[in-house]
């Protein structure tokens, strides 16, 4: 089993199953929900076998590799492989979606449209993670747009079309540099490739290792996404149904921080030492103007979208700060990050169902009828602001902590940097604690109670936001059963950090690596 295409199955089989979906007798949606579902959550389970069966958790270099040309004409061959950066992500991926479809549940208009989408979404995002070739990575990078843009503007609020259209303007824009980048690197140098392992070993010039990577920093920039790149966020997010939500904030967020990782820094070490106090910089302006127009918000989704971009501001400060328990923490940010914003907006979809508003104006003591609704809320924003005891705390805190830590800034940065991020870990809570007291307590607008059915939950939903609260409370309580999953790697890719500021390396060396980004060259089933 050593040689099974578990990766190829895995990012195929949803793929496929969503080429059935039309042939599907079906008037009302409620067979093609079950298909999806099934099919989701077999994925899933092949998913959890695979990793269970054939990923070492202490080897830092690529695992389940496959290699097979496909065109070789231009040199595009389907080249697959998960290490420490792409595993968890994988596991989150299908964790994730699979939540979405149930989510989903309610959705009548076009349901195998829908629910053929968000097939081709399962796998199109599962292939971001584990590609290794560069043709290959831009052609599934630009795949998963086009199911997100037809969810947006067929399914989406009033506003529906300008915010799909402002969505793929700027990811399509950000992904012609993507392209750019990719050919620049392949054919440079004598050998013409566009595998990464190879490209890794290129040895690039200064000059233009540092356009790849203001390059790069742009097109993935506007995924994470990083200020001022951000604004097609919170209109996505105000036009976008629950299982949309979900998906934009548990998994295509964290596409940018990936690729960010794996490329810009991976990939380009050299130029990472000059940019990376600018992704600290960018980081903690994140945190801080995201959070202060989070405050301001009154429209319930775009307040959970603002918070979403102050949150990602921290894997931006952990990936700049040169540390291993920073660069730890900003991978644990991105996981946590993932599971506790599908959570938020999920809860965001089940109070509109009910109250159809999303002004907090209009809403006010919906809590006294919708009990487990009160209590889901509750727990998920405490999540939310990093409460001890949940994912999002450990991450935070690891990521404090590798930046104060850093011996690669002088110590009024640092001070600067941990000040301001903390102004925005502060804000955090007043903005949220604020939203629950509107949404939640005080007394009740008579005009919505009398117009509107406050149903509490229904088990499904319970089950969705438990299933959610599972990981995030074990990750808070034991870090290690994700950590685990990435350290080596981590810790390879902190030393090709490190090996790029010499001085770093003589004063403190850190896991040495006597070659690019172990991760990347590690060998092909079979050698």
């Amino acid at each position: 089993m050593a040689n099974f295409p578990w990766l190829t199955i895995i990012i195929l089989f949803p793929i496929v199953a969503a080429l059935l979906v039309p042939l599907i007798p079906d008037k009302d949606g409620r067979t093609v929900r079950w298909f999806a579902l099934i099919v989701g959550l077999i994925d899933f389970a092949i998913i959890i076998y695979a990793f269970c069966t054939g990923y070492e958790l202490g080897t830092p270099g690529l695992q389940l590799v496959e290699r097979y040309s496909w065109v070789p004409q231009v040199g595009l061959s389907w080249s697959l492989g998960a290490d420490g950066l792409s595993m968890p992500l994988i596991i989150l991926t299908g964790f994730i979606t699979t939540l979405a479809i149930l989510a989903a549940w309610p959705v009548t208009l076009k349901p195998k449209l829908f629910y053929f989408l968000m097939l081709v979404m399962y796998g199109g995002q599962i292939a971001v993670f584990a590609v290794q070739d560069m043709l290959l990575f831009f052609l599934v990078w630009e795949l998963e747009l086009v199911p997100v843009y037809l969810i947006l503007s067929i399914w989406g609020g009033k506003k529906r079309l300008y915010a799909a259209t402002k969505f793929i303007l700027y990811t399509a824009g950000g992904s012609l540099f993507i392209l750019v980048g990719a050919l620049t690197m392949a054919f440079y140098g004598d050998v013409v490739t566009f595998d990464m392992a190879t490209i890794a070993l290129k040895d690039f010039p200064i000059k233009l290792q540092l356009l790849l990577y203001g390059g790069f920093l742009i097109a993935y920039g506007v995924k994470l996404p990083i200020f001022p790149l951000h604004t097609w966020l919170p209109d996505a997010h105000g036009e976008a149904t629950a299982p949309a939500h979900m998906l934009l904030a548990g998994i295509l967020l964290k596409m940018g921080g990936y690729a960010l990782l794996r490329m810009n820094v991976g990939m380009l070490p050299d130029a990472h030492a000059t940019f990376a106090p600018i992704l600290v910089i960018l980081g903690v302006i994140n945190i801080v103007y995201a959070a202060l127009t989070s405050f301001a918000q009154r429209n319930l989704k775009r307040k959970i979208a603002y918070s979403s971009i102050s949150h990602m501001g921290f894997v931006l400060i952990g990936m700049g700060s040169f540390t291993e328990i920073g660069v730890s923490g900003a991978m644990l940010q991105m996981i946590s990050h993932g599971l506790i914003g599908a959570s938020l907006f999920f809860l965001v979809g089940c109070t509109y169902d009910r109250t159809h508003t999303l002004m907090l104006d209009e809403m006010g003591g919906v809590g006294q009828k919708m009990k487990k609704v009160f209590a889901m809320w509750t727990t998920c924003s405490m999540a939310s602001l990093a409460l001890p005891g949940m994912s999002g705390f450990v991450a935070e805190l690891m990521v404090f902590i590798g930046i104060a830590t850093s011996d690669a800034y002088n110590a009024t940065f640092k001070v600067l940097v941990v000040f301001l991020a903390a102004v925005g870990v502060i804000l955090t809570p007043i903005y949220l604690l604020s939203m629950l007291r509107e949404i939640l307590y005080g007394p009740e607008n008579k005009e919505l109670v009398s117009h509107e059915k406050l149903v509490d939950a229904e088990p499904r939903e319970v089950f969705v936001i438990a299933s959610l609260l599972v990981p995030v409370i074990g990750i808070g309580l034991y870090p290690k059963v994700v950590t685990q999953m990435y350290d080596s790697t981590t810790t390879q890719l902190t030393a090709l950090m490190r090996q790029s500021m010499p001085t770093l390396v003589k004063e403190t060396p850190v896991a040495k690596s006597d070659r690019p980004f172990v991760s990347m060259v590690a060998p092909k089933i079979g050698e």
